[in-house]
């Protein structure tokens, strides 16, 4: 697994609870979700391939 970076991210309560709810009905944490939405906009928006993205974070 490649060497993940700590950051602080700072969000309102209203957009905290949807993405907590979200992560909840895909059974992941908030952080797994986030990690899964920031890998598919990337992909999604060709700024990384698959092969350099490559992390766990999908249901499977």
């Amino acid at each position: 697994m490649s060497e993940k970076k700590t950051f602080v991210l700072r969000l309102n309560a209203k957009t905290y609870a949807a993405l907590e709810k979200w992560a909840a009905d895909e059974f992941r944490s908030v952080n797994g979700q986030l990690e899964f939405i920031i890998d598919k906009a990337l992909k999604d928006n060709k700024r990384v391939s698959d092969r350099d993205n490559n992390t766990n974070t999908e249901k499977t």
